[in-house]
């Protein structure tokens, strides 16, 4: 449900540099948000030329498609653990709890509201977002309509359809909460998603 730069991860020389400044970008927007994020400010924070940052990436868009593609490819990695109700109340929680906490190791919550409000403004960015989407619907909904001897929930596509669309809902609306109410104390929301998550993939 959450994607991130692999900030530190071995990787051949050729994607060194672009990990580097992906990792940095995501620093920058979140700190400062899209707009007052500056291609300076990345190679600054990236510690490299401004000519060497433009080498990987034309523009901070190109930037913000990289990281885009990201979130789909651990979205859809995540999607592949998915074999339980618990497995997924307790990700959705612990997704959460990060997300208030500020972890570098999930897909910040605020820089996601950023991306999302810059793909009402730049077509570019909203398709890319769009088609993420779009992929990862689908990966959830295989899994439901997928039969449970075969790992899944056995649920017919229409209703599997309304069920991805509610977790969706769900899930960003915990988005908006960690990143406008850091300090809110997730104790009383254990409940309410093991609630959520029950009846969501209930039979």
């Amino acid at each position: 449900m959450n994607a991130r730069p692999t900030c530190g991860k071995d990787t051949p020389r050729a994607e060194v540099q672009r990990e580097r400044i992906l990792c940095a970008a995501q620093k920058c927007f979140i700190e400062h948000g899209f707009h007052a994020a500056s291609m300076a400010n990345i190679a600054e924070t990236a510690q490299m030329s401004q000519g060497l940052l433009y080498r990987y990436f034309e523009s901070k868009s190109a930037i913000v498609l990289a990281i885009v593609e990201r979130q789909l490819q651990e979205g859809r990695a995540h999607v592949a653990e998915l074999h339980s109700s618990a497995d997924l109340a307790a990700s959705i929680l612990d997704t959460y709890t990060k997300w208030q906490a500020r972890d570098p190791s999930v897909f910040s919550a605020a820089l996601l509201l950023e991306m999302s409000a810059e793909a009402t403004r730049d077509p570019q960015i909203a398709a890319a977002l769009s088609s993420s989407d779009r992929r990862i619907f689908a990966d959830v909904q295989s899994w439901m309509v997928r039969g449970q001897d075969d790992g899944g929930l056995g649920l017919p596509p229409d209703v599997a359809a309304r069920r991805v669309l509610l977790l969706e809902a769900f899930v960003h609306g915990l988005a908006v909460i960690a990143a406008r109410q850091p300090d809110r104390d997730p104790a009383p929301l254990r409940e309410i998603i093991d609630t959520f998550v029950s009846r969501l993939l209930a039979p």
